[in-house]
C-alpha cells in the first residue's frame, strides 16, 4: 500500500516525500520518541520486498556506517516496521547540487566552494575502500550555510532498456543490475562496459559533475541513450574554458584528467582530485586576470642529415622563454611540452593533456648558412590554424626571428605587450650565433642530469662563453654544472669555487636574470649559507614565479635544513609549474610523512609513481625515475616491486653516488640493513658528502643507530 503523509512507520510520523528515484524514496519524518526531524529512506513500492534490493539497502547502511565525516550524510539506524525495511538518516535541509548549478555554470569561487568539500567527502570513502558508483548532482546536497553533503551510497535498480531512457531529463534514470550500476550520464566507460567499478570510476563521475558545475552543461550530451553511451566511450568534450573563457586554464586540465577514457591515465582517487583542486585554488588566488595558456612543442628537424635536434629544441625553448616573460601568457614548461616530440602527434589531444588553449609547433631546416623556420599556432579546441608563417633567413638572423615569432603569437592571441615586454622580445641573450649554438648543445647534455653528461655540458657552456663573455645564461649554466658535480661527484672544492664564481658573473652581467639568482642560491646552499640562499631563491622567484628550478632547489635546501613546512610549500609550487615532473611529488611525500600527514603522503606518492611510470614508458632506462619510483613503492608497501625497480636502476649506473645514496634509502626502508649500509658507504666513497641529507633523511632511520652508519657520519665531518 502506498505511503501517505501523516502515516506512521514504527515511531516515525511521515511528513512529506522529499526525494524519489531509482535509488529509493526519501521521506521527511518526525521521530516521535526523540522529537527530532529525520529522513527515512525506503525502497520503491514495486521492489520493496525484493531480496536483492533489501540486500543493497543493508549494504548502503554498512557503507555509510563505516564513514564518519561532516560531508557525508549521517546514518542513525536501519529498522523495520509495517513489513517495510528502511534507513533512518540525518535530514539535510537545502537544495541539491543539480538545483544549485546556474544554466551557464557556477562562478569560479562558488565552484571551488563546492568542489573542494565534495572531493574531500568522497576521498574519505575511497580511503576506506568504499566506491560510491553513482555520484551526480542530485546525490549532493548544499545546505543554506553552504555545507556539502554526499548522499546515496550503493543503491541501484534493475537496468531499463536503453531505448526507454530520456537523456534530456536532468533527473536521468539509473542503470542497475549485476554488471551495470550507476546513472547513465555520469557513468565511467568501464561501468558502461560492465567492468568492476573502483575509485577511478568515481573520479570520472566527479569529472562530469565538475564539468557541469563549471559550464552549466554536461560534457557528453546526446538525443538517445545509445548515442550517449557512444559519446562517453569515444568523444572528447569541449574544454570548459571554451564555454566559459573566464575560467582558469588549469580547470581544463583538471577535468580532462578526470575524464580520461582509460582508468590508468585518470586521477586515481578523490584524494588525488582534492590535491589538484587545492593547487587550483592556490593558483587562482595568485592570479588577477586570466592569461592565455599556450605550449611550445619541440620543432621537427627537417635537415637532410637529421642532426639538428639541439637547434630545433633551442629555437623552441627560446620562444617558450620569451613568451613566458609576457604577463598575458601562461606557458607550459619545457619538461611538459617537450615530451610530445612526434611530428604526427594529435594537436587537440596534446593540448588537452597539457591543459592549454593553443599550441605552437613547427619545423626547422638548416642548409649551410641558411635557415628555414616554419611555425604554426593552432587552436586546441577545434584543431584549426590561428596563425602560420615561414621564415627564410640567414643563420645570423636567428635571434630576430625568435622575437618576430613571439610578437606574432601575441598579436594572434590578442595579448597586448607593454613597452618593457616589447624590448625584452627584441633583446636576445647573445648576439653571437656560435655562442648560442654551443649553449643549445650544452642544455641538451645538461638535462640528462648525469655525472657522465655534466662535464660535456660544462665544456659546451664554456665554449659559449669563449665566443661571448657577456652571455649571462651560459655563465649560469656553468654554475649549475659545477654545482651538480660538486654535490654528486666528489665534493671537489674547485667545482664549488667555479659554481660560485660563475653565478656571481651571471648576476653581474644580468641582475634581472632569475636563473642566475637560482644558481647563486644553489651555490650558497652548498656552502651552508642557508639564510643567504633563501634570499637568493626568493629573488629568483620574484623575478620569475614560474621558474621550476628556483622552487625545486629552494625545497631541497629547506629539507636539508630540516624546515619541512617550507620544503612542502616550495615542492608544491614546483609541482604546480611542472605537473609532469615525478621528482617533486616523490620528494615532498617524505616531508608530509615526517610531519604526520600520512594521507597526504600516500596521495602524493601515488601521483609521483604514476608520473614516473608514464615517464619510463618513454624513457625506460632513466635510472633516476626508477630509483625515485622505487622509494615511493616501498613507502606504500609495494616492497618487492620497489626493490625490483631499485635493482634495475643500480644495474644501469652502479657507481653513481646519487643513485647509491637513494638505493641505500630504499633498502633501509625495506629492512635490508647491511645492503643499505653497503650502498651508503659506497655513495660517500664515490663522492656524495651531503651531510644534511644523512642527518635529516628519515628513510635512513632504520640504520641510523648502527655503528657503521655512525662511523660514516663521523667521516663526513
Amino acid at each position: 500500500m502506498p505511503l501517505e503523509p501523516g502515516q506512521t512507520l514504527g515511531h516515525y510520523r511521515l511528513r512529506e516525500r522529499v526525494g524519489e528515484g531509482g535509488m529509493g524514496v526519501v521521506w521527511s519524518a518526525l521521530d516521535t520518541t526523540l522529537g527530532r526531524e529525520v529522513a527515512l529512506k525506503l525502497l520503491p513500492d514495486a521492489v520493496a520486498q525484493d531480496p536483492a534490493r533489501l540486500a543493497r539497502l543493508e549494504s548502503e547502511a554498512r557503507a555509510i556506517a563505516a564513514l564518519n565525516h561532516p560531508g557525508i550524510v549521517t546514518l542513525y539506524s536501519i529498522e523495520e516496521a509495517e513489513a517495510r525495511r528502511f534507513l533512518t538518516m540525518e535530514l539535510v535541509a537545502g537544495q541539491s547540487l543539480a538545483e544549485a548549478i546556474p544554466a551557464d555554470g557556477m562562478p569560479f569561487r562558488d565552484f571551488l566552494r563546492v568542489a573542494l568539500p565534495l572531493a574531500e567527502a568522497v576521498s574519505v570513502a575511497h580511503r576506506r575502500g568504499i566506491v560510491h558508483r553513482d555520484l551526480k548532482p542530485r546525490n549532493v546536497m548544499v545546505t543554506a550555510e553552504g555545507q556539502v553533503k554526499v548522499l546515496d551510497f550503493g543503491l541501484a535498480q534493475s537496468p531499463p532498456s536503453l531505448q526507454d531512457i530520456d537523456v534530456s531529463d536532468r533527473t536521468t534514470k539509473t542503470l542497475g543490475g549485476a554488471s551495470i550500476t550507476g546513472t547513465l550520464a555520469y557513468m565511467s566507460p568501464e561501468q558502461l562496459q560492465g567492468l568492476p567499478a573502483d575509485p577511478r570510476s568515481d573520479v570520472f563521475s566527479l569529472g562530469v559533475v565538475l564539468y557541469e558545475m563549471a559550464t552549466g552543461r554536461r560534457p557528453f550530451e546526446a538525443r538517445s541513450a545509445a548515442e550517449l553511451v557512444s559519446a562517453i566511450l569515444r568523444d572528447q568534450p569541449v574544454p570548459p574554458t571554451r564555454l566559459r573563457p573566464g575560467l582558469p586554464g588549469r580547470v581544463d586540465r583538471l577535468i580532462a584528467r578526470c575524464l580520461e577514457k582509460e582508468p590508468r591515465y585518470r586521477l586515481q582517487s578523490a584524494v588525488d582530485l582534492g590535491w589538484e583542486l587545492e593547487q587550483l585554488k592556490a593558483e587562482a588566488g595568485r592570479e588577477g586576470g586570466q592569461p592565455r595558456t599556450i605550449a611550445v612543442l619541440p620543432f621537427v628537424d627537417q635537415s637532410r642529415e637529421r642532426d639538428q635536434d639541439y637547434l630545433c629544441d633551442g629555437l623552441a625553448e627560446d620562444i617558450l622563454i620569451a613568451l613566458g616573460k609576457v604577463k598575458g601568457f601562461r606557458v607550459a614548461s619545457r619538461a611538459a611540452s617537450f615530451r610530445f616530440r612526434s611530428p604526427d602527434a594529435d594537436v587537440k589531444e596534446t593540448g588537452r593533456r597539457l591543459g592549454v588553449e593553443a599550441i605552437v609547433h613547427g619545423s626547422v631546416r638548416k642548409a649551410g648558412s641558411r635557415l628555414r623556420l616554419a611555425v604554426e599556432l593552432v587552436d586546441v579546441a577545434d584543431g584549426f590554424e590561428i596563425w602560420a608563417e615561414v621564415f627564410e633567413r640567414g643563420v645570423e638572423d636567428v635571434f630576430a626571428v625568435q622575437g618576430e615569432v613571439a610578437r606574432a603569437i601575441a598579436r594572434a592571441l590578442t595579448v597586448d605587450l607593454t613597452e618593457g615586454e616589447q624590448a625584452t622580445l627584441q633583446a636576445p641573450a647573445t648576439v653571437d650565433v656560435e655562442a648560442w649554438d654551443h649553449y643549445q648543445q650544452a642544455r641538451k647534455h645538461f638535462y640528462h642530469f648525469s655525472k657522465k653528461e655534466m662535464p660535456v655540458a660544462r665544456d659546451l657552456f664554456e665554449r659559449a662563453i669563449a665566443r661571448d663573455p657577456a652571455y649571462a645564461r651560459a655563465w649560469a649554466g656553468i654554475s649549475d654544472c659545477a654545482a651538480f658535480l660538486y654535490a654528486n661527484a666528489g665534493r671537489r672544492p674547485e667545482d664549488l669555487d667555479q659554481a660560485d664564481a660563475a653565478s656571481r658573473r651571471a648576476l653581474a652581467l644580468d641582475p634581472g636574470l632569475a636563473e642566475a639568482h637560482a644558481s647563486w642560491g644553489v651555490t650558497l646552499s652548498l656552502r651552508g649559507r642557508h639564510e643567504e640562499a633563501e634570499q637568493a631563491f626568493e629573488t629568483a622567484i620574484r623575478l620569475n614565479p614560474e621558474l621550476f628550478e628556483a622552487h625545486y632547489f629552494y625545497a631541497r635546501d629547506a629539507f636539508a635544513r630540516g624546515d619541512l613546512e617550507k620544503a612542502i610549500r616550495q615542492y608544491e609550487e614546483a609541482i604546480r609549474i611542472r605537473p609532469e615532473d615525478y621528482q617533486s611529488p616523490l620528494l615532498v611525500a617524505q616531508s608530509f610523512e615526517d610531519l604526520g600527514r600520512a594521507a597526504e603522503a600516500r596521495a602524493v606518492r601515488r601521483r609521483g609513481i604514476r608520473t614516473a611510470e608514464e615517464h619510463l614508458r618513454l624513457q625506460p632506462d632513466d635510472a633516476r625515475a626508477l630509483y625515485m619510483g622505487a622509494n615511493g613503492l616501498v613507502a606504500l608497501g609495494e616492497t618487492q616491486r620497489g626493490l625490483e625497480w631499485a635493482d634495475r636502476a643500480l644495474g644501469l649506473d652502479p657507481e653513481d653516488p646519487m643513485l647509491l645514496y637513494n638505493i641505500a634509502c630504499i633498502r633501509s626502508m625495506a629492512g635490508a640493513t647491511e645492503a643499505a649500509l653497503d650502498c651508503a658507504e659506497r655513495a660517500v666513497a664515490a663522492g656524495l658528502r651531503h651531510k644534511g641529507w644523512f642527518e635529516h633523511d628519515s628513510n635512513l632511520d632504520a640504520i641510523r643507530s648502527h655503528p657503521r652508519f655512525q662511523a660514516l657520519m663521523a667521516s663526513l665531518g
